[in-house]
């Protein structure tokens, strides 16, 4: 058998994050905006979504965003480092600008939807690969009405969602990006049916207007009147 459900889940925000800096695989916590994220977050999922199964990628922020999920649901969270977010070599921890001022060419290739050369990264299809058949080998040990909820990162989970579907990773990119805890919901598709999954909704959050869920828990506090 395998799920019936399968949730992807983008971790809560970072400083990389919040400064605009590429984290790849460098282990960064969540930040104070991060945490209230996953809560809010959490409450939000378990409203639609609740896990039989919780796998996170190895990676601290992810490991935290998924913990958040799993003390409401009560289930425990699996690691799996196949769930990391994709390699970027020596762009990880830069900001756009560093990149284009030490890699211009890559850069653009980059943002033309290439593969950049010479800089250490992992290939779009490898990333897609691995995610892949992590995703599946959990599902697999679900019975077709219960639900995995797999906690990860943004480039991974587009890579993931892109391979899921039967569409080429190196080349397609017709999934946006997801902010922080974000969802995107799958359900197997009939027996024998090609693709076996299918995408039924994406980038699913809290509820809250996005300049108010990327300020914080604090946004919406007027400041103190200053002293005369």
């Amino acid at each position: 058998m395998t799920a019936g459900t399968i949730v992807l889940l983008r971790h809560g925000r970072t400083a990389y994050n919040a400064a605009l800096r590429l984290q790849g695989q460098i282990d960064i916590p969540l930040d104070e905006v991060g945490r209230w994220q996953a809560a809010e977050g959490a409450s939000a999922l378990l409203a639609s979504h609740r896990a039989t199964r919780i796998v996170s990628s190895d990676l601290v922020r992810a490991v935290d965003t998924a913990g958040a999920y799993a003390r409401l649901v009560g289930a425990p969270v699996e690691v799996d480092v196949r769930l990391r977010e994709r390699s970027f070599g020596d762009w990880e921890g830069l900001t756009a600008d560093e990149m284009a001022a030490g890699w211009p060419a890559e850069r653009d290739e980059w943002r033309r939807g290439g593969e950049p050369q010479g800089i250490g990264a992992e290939t779009k299809v490898e990333v897609a690969a691995r995610m892949v058949e992590a995703v599946l080998e959990h599902a697999e040990r679900l019975q077709g009405d219960e639900s995995l909820v797999v906690v990860s990162h943004g480039a991974a989970i587009s890579l993931a969602i892109t391979g899921l579907l039967g569409l080429d990773a190196a080349g397609w990119r017709g999934i946006s990006g997801m902010h922080n805890v974000h969802w995107s919901h799958l359900h197997r598709s009939a027996p024998g049916a090609v693709p076996g999954w299918r995408l039924v909704a994406h980038n699913v959050g809290a509820g809250y207007p996005l300049d108010r869920w990327q300020a914080g828990p604090h946004a919406d506090l007027e400041p103190e009147p200053k002293s005369a």
